[in-house]
């Protein structure tokens, strides 16, 4: 079976970071991980609070059919204080999960391009798009849109 565990873009995690500052990464195994605090899947990031360890989370989840249970678990913890920062799929506006937490975000930033994700240190371009859904602190929509691209630049 293939892994569903994807590295994220170092560059486009890199200026993400200069903006939020980021301090877990609640999606994440001991190779592809972007915070010195990180959340295993055998330790289960769905089921601890995320606020006891950072205000500022980085979320790339499993593009599974649990992303509508990690989206609602990254609304949970910006209503309890944390902002929290998701690249997820950018094909799942008809969705549930969409409606009910990602238009109660803060912010969306639609990405110009696909991005390269790796496996096993191989990176290789996405075959759909992504997209950057953030949740600050206490949000509830509607989210404010704009573009960015592959590095994780606004575009003007």
């Amino acid at each position: 079976m293939a892994s569903i565990e994807r590295e994220t873009p170092q560059d486009f995690y890199d200026t993400l970071n200069s903006e939020f500052r980021f301090t877990l990464d609640p999606c994440a195994s001991k190779e592809n991980k972007k915070c010195s605090q990180y959340i295993t899947k055998e330790f289960d990031g769905l089921s601890v609070s995320w606020v006891s360890y950072s205000s500022s989370v980085f979320m790339n989840p499993p593009y599974n059919k649990d992303i509508g249970k990690w989206m609602e678990k990254a609304f949970i913890e910006s209503q309890r204080g944390a902002t929290v920062v998701c690249l997820i799929q950018g094909r799942s506006t008809d969705t549930k999960w969409w409606h009910e937490y990602v238009m109660k975000a803060s912010e969306i930033r639609y990405i110009k391009d696909r991005l390269h994700f790796g496996i096993n240190k191989i990176f290789k371009r996405a075959n759909i798009s992504s997209i950057v859904v953030i949740f600050r602190p206490y949000c509830h929509g509607p989210p404010k849109i704009c573009s960015i691209n592959i590095k994780g630049q606004k575009i003007r």
